[in-house]
């Protein structure tokens, strides 16, 4: 396995990946990949070939398997506080919930009578509440089903279960994609991809964001945009985006980057320690071990 490449800023990002770590493949020969979510009980990934309209499953005793065939374009995914994937879907312009009988529930599809755009990535609270972003990728025929949009924005969302609520916070960003909180949930940090920015808002008692503001602009060669985004245990960032992952320290400090041999798309921490950082490439899956363990999605 190749021993990985630290762009590095400081000393900072060799306190997250060993100088040694190696950058493994795990799978490869995919059409194009992302929505990495690792579950902490059954110790198994699940993430999307958005184009290859499958979700896969892998596990470092089952191996490769499809999950879910014909998924309708799933994007992003994450778990539920009990367990239950949440995946947002490029082809029916919409969000699901999979239930304990593997039947799928349809929890967001349309705001004030209009098709959702294409919802893209997703997060879940610590009081049950679901955050999601929606822009028009999916709408197109290179990551979707070309048709016309029937919002004339590009928002984030707030579902609450409880009630089946579904909330605009706000229609003010480019292209909303990779989103995550803050350790302590006080913040959401959201991407906005072809300006090449991450924004960071406040997050309001009442689940509303507001103060939205610059957080960091990623920089460098390579392909690819902010997208996918993680924190780790210890409140840093990171955003794939053009050449690989970009770490930032919690002030928005740039640590370094973490090259990659394609475009990566997005991230989860996962295994027992939750220390490996799997990275969803085009069309490869990676590994590489960190010094810092993530947060587990439940």
């Amino acid at each position: 396995m190749p021993t990985i490449e630290l762009d590095a800023q400081n000393d900072g990002l060799n306190e997250i990946f060993a100088a040694d770590a190696e950058l493994e493949t795990i799978a490869a020969g995919f059409r194009f990949l992302e929505g990495p979510a690792w579950h902490p009980v059954e110790k198994h990934l699940r993430f999307s070939d958005i184009m290859g309209n499958a979700t896969l499953q892998w596990s470092e005793q089952a191996g490769l398997s499809v999950y879910r065939a014909n998924s309708h374009l799933a994007n992003g995914n994450t778990y539920d506080h009990q367990g239950r994937l949440l995946s947002c879907h490029h082809g029916g312009s919409r969000v699901t919930r999979m239930e304990d009988d593997e039947t799928m529930t349809v929890i967001a599809s349309h705001y004030q009578g209009k098709e959702l755009n294409s919802p893209n990535d997703i997060v879940v609270k610590s009081d049950g509440s679901i955050y999601f972003t929606d822009p028009p990728f999916g709408r197109n025929d290179t990551h979707g089903i070309p048709r016309p949009l029937q919002l004339d924005f590009n928002g984030v969302y707030r579902y609450v279960p409880a009630d089946g609520s579904l909330t605009l916070l706000t229609a003010a960003l480019n292209r909303p994609n990779g989103l995550c909180f803050s350790l302590d949930e006080s913040l959401l940090y959201i991407d906005d991809s072809p300006e090449y920015k991450i924004f960071v808002f406040d997050v309001e008692a009442d689940g509303a964001i507001s103060g939205g503001r610059l957080f960091a602009e990623t920089r460098g060669d390579g392909p690819g945009v902010p997208d996918g985004m993680r924190i780790d245990s210890a409140g840093n960032l990171y955003c794939c985006a053009q050449g690989g992952v970009h770490v930032f320290k919690p002030d928005g400090s740039f640590l370094g980057r973490l090259r990659t041999p394609m475009q990566v798309t997005n991230c989860a921490f996962g295994d027992d320690d939750l220390r490996s950082l799997y990275l969803t490439g085009a069309t490869t899956l990676y590994r590489v071990r960190g010094e810092i363990p993530g947060l587990p999605l439940f």
